[in-house]
């Protein structure tokens, strides 16, 4: 786990300062600078570009990572040969949305017609996001994501905030902020295409005749059975904000949206070892090592669940100061119990660990494209039975009920099929410190600045956390890594 530990530790280093930045963004200065309406729309247009790039990829990232151990060489073909099927998967999704172009509109005209406005920036984010995708899975494949990381997570972010500052200064106007959105994301996916230049890997080799026998066929029709699931998966992510602006309206989106935005920093962990453990896991099951992708599945859950559920603690014991800093907040706080309902479903996937990557690399990939469509259907007709009558609490309801039934039916699968389990004592212990610690936070009234009190109310929760840890048992591994590391740091500085 050595290299895969520093790589993660990187690549949760830049998802957490894109996380200070993003925080920035939306709690502060998007509800400061842009009427509720514009923040919705500023979402919504990004979300249907992003929800595009899984059909546009046609399942190409996870077939890279996959078949990328297979080749001793001729990497650089595998390259050119993933980009112009990606290409080729673009031209495609425009020439539907070009197509039903009417229809897309007929969606928003009622409720949200702001976005019909912006419809042209979609397709071009949707192309810049396709290719950084397909180059980040590149890049994964030689596990060297950090620097991915970084322009996926801070520097696009970066400049998303420059952009909406700019018109808060007055320098732009709102039209010009959208489109702009398309100069951010090819900036970003520039960054990606100069570091693997840097890195002397980004070659074009069109010698695709050259490659092991079968394998063309074998990558095209994984590719092709992945990119079902990799979308449906993508739909579910993405589907509830979208269906929130076209059943409520923009300024309800831009409420959902702050509110999921919260909850998503819980999950940042598991993003961020999900991303080097996935080349890992298709690795071993290259060389039907299964014990240890078993042994990797426990472990994984563990640090994930140990992690993320003092996160998520930490974020609903501040979660009134946290509202309480975000500008027009008599707007915005009425989304409080969307960060509790989505959060909750983003420790479902922490805790039932990476059964989706495994699924993917393995010889039972099929059944992951099955499911996950399966649960795309669910989670749409929740969102059209819940939206009505709950509002945008009713869609962070379906949300958590897809996400725990998503994974309850992957691990079941993987424990009747492969025997794997990620559960053991230590996750019971976990959850007993995660629920006497949960208290902890909440029973102080602080009357105090915002920012003081959420340090306070953290350290109290980190001392409890650390307490009921000490006491039932939970969480040695990861104290051990974390005095490791640290140890280390102090003796190469000495």
């Amino acid at each position: 786990m050595g290299k895969i530990a520093n790589q993660s530790l990187q690549t949760a280093i830049f998802s957490y300062i894109g996380v200070v930045i993003g925080y920035f963004n939306v709690l502060w200065l998007f509800p400061y600078a842009l009427e509720a309406s514009q923040l919705g729309t500023f979402r919504t247009i990004q979300d249907l570009g992003l929800l595009f790039v899984p059909f546009a990829q046609l399942g190409l990232g996870h077939g890279i990572t996959r078949f990328f151990p297979r080749l001793e060489s001729k990497h650089s073909a595998f390259l050119s040969f993933s980009l112009l099927l990606a290409t080729s998967g673009f031209l495609l999704v425009a020439s539907i949305f070009i197509l039903f172009k009417n229809q897309i509109i007929g969606l928003f005209a009622v409720n949200s017609p702001e976005v019909v406005d912006f419809l042209q920036v979609v397709l071009l984010i949707t192309f810049f996001a396709l290719l950084s995708s397909i180059l980040d899975a590149y890049a994964r494949s030689y596990i060297k994501i950090a620097v991915p990381t970084f322009f996926r997570e801070v520097f696009l972010r970066l400049l998303t905030g420059l952009l909406v500052g700019s018109y808060f200064l007055n320098w732009i106007s709102f039209p010009l902020v959208m489109n702009g959105l398309v100069l951010v994301y090819g900036m970003s996916t520039l960054g990606v295409l100069v570091y693997l230049l840097w890195l002397g890997v980004l070659k074009f080799d069109f010698k695709w005749n050259n490659f092991p026998a079968g394998f063309r066929s074998s990558f095209l029709k994984f590719s092709l059975v992945t990119f079902l699931a990799t979308a449906a998966s993508t739909l579910i992510m993405k589907i509830d904000s979208i269906m929130v602006s076209s059943m409520v309206n923009l300024e309800a989106n831009a409420i959902y949206t702050i509110a999921f935005s919260m909850a998503l920093v819980i999950e940042l962990p598991r993003r961020a070892i999900s991303q080097v453990v996935m080349p890992v896991i298709a690795d071993h099951f290259a060389k039907n090592n299964l014990s240890e992708i078993n042994k990797l599945y426990r472990q994984v859950s563990n640090r994930q669940l140990y992690i993320c559920l003092f996160i998520f603690i930490c974020i609903w014991a501040n979660i009134d100061n946290l509202y309480y800093l975000i500008p027009n907040r008599e707007i915005y706080e009425t989304g409080k119990w969307v960060v509790f309902l989505i959060g909750l479903g983003k420790l479902f996937d922490v805790m039932f660990s990476v059964n989706g990557e495994i699924l993917v690399f393995s010889k039972y990939y099929r059944f992951n494209l099955i499911a996950t469509i399966l649960m795309s259907f669910l989670i749409i007709g929740l969102n059209y039975w819940f939206i009505p009558i709950y509002g945008i609490e009713g869609a962070a309801f379906a949300s958590a009920l897809v996400m725990l039934f998503f994974n309850l039916t992957k691990y079941l699968y993987l424990k009747i099929k492969l025997g794997f389990d990620p559960f053991s004592m230590e996750t019971l212990r976990i959850l007993t410190v995660g629920l006497f610690s949960s208290s902890a936070g909440r029973a102080f009234e602080l009357e105090i600045s915002p920012v003081v009190a959420i340090i306070i109310t953290s350290l109290i929760v980190l001392a409890a956390y650390m307490f009921f840890s000490m006491i039932v048992g939970a969480g040695t591994e990861e104290w051990n890594w974390i005095k490791n590391r640290l140890f280390k740091s102090k003796k190469s500085g000495s």
